[in-house]
């Protein structure tokens, strides 16, 4: 089979299904891993498709309401989200104010925060523990726990988000789309996400590849509102939506 074919018949695929194994373009195509592999490859670099482990997804935006837990997160692109998170410590500046929203990828920004006199908001209650114990002055937000992301919603937080001007806003995401801006699943998170947004001067959003191309159901932002930090971008068309960092 000519390598245009292949081509041809992996993005019909991935296109039809949404997200495809290894495995079964190997069998569709007969061909060995190493060369689906390679196919795979090119067609990410010509962005026409995102490479995952063990596959490849469609760059078609999927609407989702399926929402992980914070255990299930964890283990989910570990070395991506460490190096966005290790890129978006590095802006932290002295006399900062800054919200770090709830999220595994925004926790993990703590280890890697230097000695700086700079203080935190946020509403993630193990995020303000950690922050706590590195010597950080650390406010949390009064409200509701939501145990499934460790997170604290509700009227009580947005109120209190409304009071402070932030230098700068770290906002975890579960989807980034040109249709569907930023979304989550939960419409109390996202009014916090919301408040936290409308408070800050610099924004960023720290999201792996995986969260391009998908929709959740409660947009809390537009993309123009807010910097995009990532580890690969999937699509080239969301350059021209905002700024966008990759670290990978």
């Amino acid at each position: 089979m000519l390598t245009e074919e292949r081509h041809g018949k992996i993005l019909e695929m991935v296109n039809e299904k949404r997200l495809v194994e290894l495995s079964d373009l190997c069998e569709l195509l007969n061909a060995s891993e190493s060369t689906v592999r390679r196919d795979l490859t090119v067609l990410d670099e010509s962005g026409l498709l995102t490479k995952v482990r063990g596959g490849a997804m469609s760059l078609a935006d999927n609407f989702s309401l399926i929402e992980h837990n914070v255990e299930e997160k964890a283990n989910m692109f570990v070395n991506e989200k460490t190096a966005i998170a290790r890129y978006a410590a590095s802006l932290i500046e002295d006399e900062d104010f800054i919200f770090i929203d709830a999220g595994t990828t925004t926790e993990k920004m703590i280890e890697f925060i230097p000695p700086k006199s700079v203080k935190f908001v946020t509403n993630a209650f193990i995020t303000a523990k950690k922050l706590a114990q590195h010597g950080f002055k650390v406010l949390i937000t009064p409200g509701e726990v939501k145990a499934s992301t460790e997170s604290i919603v509700g009227s009580e937080a947005v109120i209190a988000l409304e009071g402070y001007n932030f230098t700068k806003c770290f906002i975890g995401v579960n989807g980034i789309s040109v249709k569907g801006g930023f979304s989550t699943p939960d419409k109390s998170e996202a009014n916090v996400k919301r408040t936290a947004i409308s408070r800050g001067r610099e924004v960023y959003v720290l999201s792996d590849h995986s969260k391009f191309g998908k929709i959740s159901a409660i947009k809390f932002s537009e993309l123009n509102r807010a910097s995009i930090i990532t580890d690969k971008l999937p699509n080239k068309k969301y350059l021209s939506e905002t700024n966008i960092k990759e670290v990978l």
